[in-house]
């Protein structure tokens, strides 16, 4: 049976204490404490291991506690209850903002990680129909799947979606127990070490014109002084980050206790950009043109009852004024 929004969510958040682990504290004391939250890839781990590694936080009065979590809806149900501070989501949990669960602080990147991948001698999205994919649901796994199906004609009645977590769909596919999946690199390194055969029959790398950005997110209720402390140290960090790539990826290497290789390859499907490049993109209408696209295919999707205007959950302002 079809497990509903609502219990999903309530899954996640017993999840979420479950699969949520202290990674480290950040250099600094006698600041205000925030617990931030983050997905191990290069998206998600950069600038927290450049702010620690810069001492951006004591440097703005903060310390920082980050927490590793499998995905972003997980996150935004610890920021519901109170057991997170800020969090960072890829594109397909950006529902949840929209619905109103939590606000956008900073966009981080624009990532293109997102693959539907298949088993050896399964060649395209259509010889999918009626076999098992698995895919972490409400996240950027799902949005691509959702992309991918309906580019093909068909749907997720089409086939027979298996609701697992990441690293649960990465067992099962390797284990022969899921012929598809809807999920990212570099996950998909791990699944590719295993399965050598494994076929990508679709990507967001394929939708010339599409936008699919990364995002922090506080909880729906803001506390100002506090955001914009949080939003200077993501956009030096994000600065140091544009001016200082390899050296980026060899932090973010250190924070994941990952291969530098490996993660130097999950950042070959991002592009950032620098603060003054998303100021301009916040200020001209970019930003919003991302979000509200993202919102409109979360519509079709039946995740999104109607596309809301992005300013009611994207803090532009804040960002801006962060920056001045």
């Amino acid at each position: 049976m079809r497990m509903s929004r609502r219990d999903f969510m309530i899954s996640l958040s017993a999840a979420g204490a479950a699969l949520s682990v202290a990674a480290c504290s950040s250099s600094g004391s006698g600041g205000s404490a925030v617990r931030f939250g983050y997905i191990a890839d290069y998206n998600g781990a950069s600038l927290l291991a450049i702010a620690d590694e810069r001492g951006l936080w004591k440097k703005h009065g903060l310390t920082a506690e980050p927490k590793v979590f499998v995905n972003g809806p997980v996150q935004i149900q610890a920021l519901r209850t109170g057991n997170l501070d800020y969090g960072y989501i890829g594109p397909g949990a950006l529902w949840l903002p929209a619905s109103g669960k939590a606000t956008i602080v900073a966009i981080d990147t624009l990532t293109y990680a997102d693959r539907v991948i298949a088993r050896p001698g399964i060649d395209s999205i259509r010889d999918l129909r009626g076999k098992k994919v698995g895919v972490p649901e409400g996240t950027s796994g799902e949005m691509a799947l959702n992309l991918a199906l309906q580019k093909a004609g068909m749907t997720m009645k089409d086939i027979s979606k298996v609701v697992m977590d990441a690293p649960t769909v990465v067992s099962a596919f390797s284990s022969g127990q899921i012929d598809g999946a809807g999920i990212w690199y570099p996950l998909i390194d791990t699944i590719k070490e295993k399965v050598p055969g494994m076929k990508e029959v679709a990507s967001t790398e394929d939708l010339p014109g599409s936008s699919f950005p990364t995002a922090f997110v506080s909880a729906a209720k803001a506390k100002p002084e506090r955001d914009q402390k949080v939003v200077k140290v993501l956009q030096e960090a994000n600065d140091w980050r544009a001016a200082h790539p390899k050296e980026s990826i060899a932090l973010a290497a250190k924070l994941l206790k990952a291969d530098e290789a490996k993660v130097a390859a999950d950042a070959k499907h991002v592009k950032t950009m620098t603060t003054a490049e998303l100021v301009a993109r916040t200020k001209d209408g970019t930003v919003e043109k991302w979000l509200d696209g993202m919102s409109q295919f979360f519509v079709r999707t039946g995740q999104l009852p109607k596309a809301p205007d992005p300013s009611s959950f994207y803090a532009g302002d804040l960002y801006t004024k962060a920056a001045a």
